[in-house]
């Protein structure tokens, strides 16, 4: 459970989890050491809350990083409603959200922090699914339960593994690392200390 001194599971959550994504997600975990539950993909989530939750608490090591989708559901869909469950558990710590853009413009969108562009840099505002900057907020399908949970950093993408093969898990997946490393950064976790402890498993 964590290192001793937390006993929530620290977690990042992404709200996308169709194949491409997936792929991209893994590589961008590995590249930060964290845990990804790839069991956690699938366009619509498959796993309740509560199952995810368990897989959670079932990871070696923190952070832990949980994918989430609607499948373009328009208005509360099971990748949201896993997400809330998550978010509101009392032995999980969200570090962060990485609120992935779509097409869905008749999502009601949600604010974000801070975005990560097509060309790596973080900006101020919401991006689109190209991983371009763009006013007002941040619209996906799996992104309008944010603005009602008490998530404490919400970073901004666009279509994670794509965005003109600029994320492609081929190349690293740059941008969704950067947006990993972005949220532990801005947590406070210790990332060099748990790469560390890993290479010592």
């Amino acid at each position: 459970m964590g290192d001793g001194l937390h006993k929530k599971r620290r977690v990042i959550l992404v709200t996308d989890g169709d194949r491409i994504a997936q792929r991209a997600v893994e590589v961008a975990a590995r590249n930060v050491g964290a845990r990804c539950i790839s069991r956690s993909a699938g366009n619509p989530t498959r796993q309740s809350g509560q199952e995810l939750v368990e897989l959670i608490k079932e990871a070696p090591l923190d952070p832990v990083v949980v994918m989430l989708d609607d499948r373009g559901f328009n208005g509360p869909g099971r990748g949201e409603s896993a997400l809330a469950y998550i978010a509101g558990h009392p032995d999980i710590e969200v570090l962060g959200v990485l609120a992935v853009a779509s097409n869905t413009e008749k999502a009601c969108g949600c604010r974000v922090n801070v975005s990560v562009t097509q060309t790596g840099e973080v900006i101020e505002g919401p991006v689109d699914k190209w991983g371009l900057p763009k006013q007002d907020v941040l619209k996906g399908d799996t992104t309008e339960i944010l603005d009602s949970l008490k998530i404490p950093f919400v970073i901004g993408i666009g279509d994670i593994g794509k965005m003109g093969q600029a994320d492609a898990a081929e190349k690293g997946a740059p941008l969704t690392t950067k947006a990993f490393q972005t949220i532990l950064e801005r947590s406070g976790f210790n990332v060099a200390g748990q790469k560390k402890q890993e290479n010592f498993r």
